[in-house]
């Protein structure tokens, strides 16, 4: 199964890559980049399992995203560097995207939405901007999962943060939730929101009772 899915990520990135740099050596370079941090030991959750996960909910709204490239490359990029001593990942992976993208010559006003993009994840408040809308959106949309896959999220993260006792990880984890649970809506969009929002939300107050 890892196997299958880490070559359709391949496929869909180098053709992304080749479309705008028609050179074999610079798509190969950057997948494989790309493929090494994700599949770095230390990774639980933010790893190509996840990245396949987002290509498989975004595809389905293929036809309404506007700048379908851009949310490709947000897709590859937004935890390409994922260090959780650090609270500067989606600013060092947003630059990290920046950099690669001038390498393929991507135009530049892609390359700052897709900027925009990767920093909206750091709270998942997307702009107004119907493409980061859905993205943000499908990224979170584990949490609107059934209760066992849940269950499994929570226990890839809390690995993730293993070199934190409870005593810290505990408290950081149920700001996150509140963070959710006190807004309007978790789903900013209304696809995700009509299909994702309540479980989400019981999803999420099942975890801080348990916590």
């Amino acid at each position: 199964m890892k196997y299958n899915f880490d070559i359709v990520l391949k496929d869909v990135f180098t053709e992304l890559v080749y479309s705008y740099a028609a050179d074999e050596q610079v798509c190969f370079r950057l997948w494989k980049e790309i493929e090494t941090k994700y599949s770095s030991k230390k990774r639980y959750y933010h790893n190509l399992s996840h990245l396949n996960m987002l290509l498989d909910h975004l595809t389905a709204y293929r036809p309404i995203i506007h700048d379908w490239d851009t949310v490709l490359f947000s897709l590859f990029y937004h935890d390409i560097i994922y260090n959780v001593t650090r609270k500067d990942n989606e600013e060092k992976s947003a630059a990290l995207a920046t950099k690669r993208f001038q390498q393929i010559n991507y135009p530049e006003l892609q390359t700052e939405k897709c900027r925009r993009q990767i920093l909206a994840t750091r709270t998942h408040d997307p702009e107004d901007d119907p493409d980061t809308a859905f993205f943000i959106d499908a990224d979170i949309s584990i949490l609107g999962q059934k209760r066992h896959v849940y269950e499994e999220y929570c226990r890839q993260i809390r690995k993730e943060y293993s070199i934190y006792p409870d005593i810290i990880y505990k408290p950081g984890r149920r700001k996150v939730i509140t963070h959710f649970l006190q807004r309007e809506r978790v789903f900013k969009t209304d696809v995700f929101f009509e299909r994702y929002e309540i479980q989400a939300r019981e999803n999420l107050q099942w975890e801080a009772d348990n916590l």
